[in-house]
């Protein structure tokens, strides 16, 4: 097999998240809470907490999606993830969601967070929602670069508000409105 179809045969491919996916989508976020400031979280989390988490987001039809590539000698990988999160549990706020994307460390920059953030955007607007709110470290500038390339505009700028790794972080909100719900 040469390089292009090589390429080709392992070229990332984006699914609906399974409830089985979690143990890779649980690694990909441990590694960010250990090593990046992706998240504001400090202890990686366990295999349950995810599972609950994964549970709670079908019940309430956030969609969770995977990217996975095949892998010559066995079952795909997961090699980063999405997902549609709730904002807040106020009744108000039921049209708004908070996106997550997460892409493991060695599959950066390989175009896999655009793969991954696509999706999400017709299925906030299939789940009848208005706006979804990214929360960005403000140094994450591939992330920034990345929302802004789907329609994502910088709200809001808050100074020194997270602290991870000894030293205080500025957090980015980024907007991207979808479409205005019809209500009763």
């Amino acid at each position: 097999m040469n390089a292009d179809e090589h390429r080709l045969r392992t070229s990332p491919e984006v699914r609906r998240a399974a409830l089985a996916d979690c143990p890779g989508i649980l690694a990909i976020y441990n590694d960010a809470v250990l090593h990046t400031t992706a998240t504001y979280d400090y202890e990686p989390r366990s295999l349950e907490h995810r599972q609950q988490w994964f549970t709670a987001r079908e019940r309430d039809r956030f969609p969770i999606f995977v990217a996975v590539e095949a892998q010559p000698s066995g079952p795909e990988r997961i090699i980063g993830w999405s997902a549609l999160n709730p904002y807040h549990d106020r009744m108000g706020y039921r049209f708004t969601s908070e996106n997550s994307v997460y892409v493991a460390a060695n599959s950066r920059n390989r175009g896999v967070g655009s793969l991954l953030l696509a999706p999400l955007i017709p299925a906030a607007e299939q789940r009848g929602l208005h706006a979804i709110i990214a929360v960005i470290d403000a140094t994450n500038a591939v992330s920034i670069r990345l929302h802004a390339k789907f329609g994502f505009e910088q709200v809001g700028h808050f100074k020194r508000v997270g602290f991870k790794f000894g030293r205080w972080l500025d957090v980015v909100y980024m907007e991207r409105l979808v479409q205005v719900p019809v209500t009763d």
